[in-house]
């Protein structure tokens, strides 16, 4: 198979073509960038020849305390990325056990199936912080012995439980999206339901959320850092104590930039996984 033609193979005609889409091409970059340069310039010029721009530049963006409060910060967010790490593993072993007892079928699953979904129901209609507080608090009330205490831990426990009520329905849908016929014809070959469902449906099932389940852990980066009204030391937990010890709001600047730069790799692999996605459904 030959590759992709040389501009000297092609025609005249095709060279003519050519040129013209790499001349709009260049065209386009340069009004794009050109729109976004003027953009950004007003809206740097309308802010800082506000009246109060002098006291926000003194309170969010002093350059001295956003560099002493950058180390505690950061050994704050290694916090947040472990409980991350350990968050995610966690929701996807979790979510998708649910997801599978939501799809079982025949009516002795019955009371599977039911408290599969009233914990789905529990912890989607569940906020966040009202689960840590519930759970952080609570818990330790308890006074169990053998039960973890430390807040970082009940912190992770909390992201699990209520992220696997979302990815479970994500794991859900696709589970369901994969034809009854997938289902067929692997029984016909002589696989039990469970050879089935780990050898054929769950990893077609897997293939098609993989989209929005990037998007969910986008979203889960962001609230880790809700850990923090527990007392855990994080990023955000960081960014309060030298708020209150330097008095300026720079510190909690510091800490929303490094989470932005911790999540802004995951959006992009979330849209370049949905790109590659949708370029194969068109194609079949």
């Amino acid at each position: 198979m030959r590759g992709t033609p040389v501009a000297s193979e092609l025609s005249p005609l095709a060279r003519d073509r050519l040129a013209y889409r790499r001349s709009r091409a260049r065209r386009s970059t340069l009004v794009a960038f050109a729109s976004t340069v003027v953009f950004a310039g007003a809206v740097v010029v309308g802010v800082v020849s506000s009246p109060g721009w002098p006291r926000v530049r003194d309170t969010f963006f002093d350059v001295d305390v956003a560099w002493s409060s950058l180390p505690p910060v950061l050994a704050g967010l290694w916090l947040n990325v472990r409980v991350l790490v350990v968050a995610e593993i966690g929701i996807l072993v979790l979510g998708l056990l649910i997801a599978v007892l939501r799809t079982l079928r025949g009516p002795v699953f019955l009371p599977v199936r039911a408290l599969a979904t009233g914990y789905v129901d529990l912890f989607r209609g569940l906020p966040l912080l009202i689960a840590l507080y519930l759970i952080g608090f609570g818990v330790p009330a308890l006074r169990l012995s053998g039960v973890p205490t430390d807040t970082a831990v009940l912190g992770t426990i909390t992201l699990i439980l209520v992220y696997s009520a979302y990815v479970a329905e994500v794991f859900r849908a696709g589970i369901e999206s994969v034809h009854p016929s997938q289902r067929a014809a692997a029984r016909s070959l002589g696989l039990s339901h469970r050879q089935s469902m780990r050898l054929v449906v769950l990893p077609q099932a897997v293939r098609r959320v993989l989209p929005p389940l990037l998007n969910d852990f986008v979203a889960l980066q962001k609230d880790v850092g809700l850990i923090s009204v527990l007392g855990a030391v994080d990023a955000i937990r960081a960014a309060q104590i030298e708020a209150a010890r330097t008095f300026n709001f720079t510190p909690y600047l510091v800490a929303a930039l490094l989470f932005v730069l911790l999540a802004i790799p995951t959006g992009r692999v979330a849209d370049a996984v949905a790109a590659r996605a949708a370029r194969r459904q068109g194609a079949s």
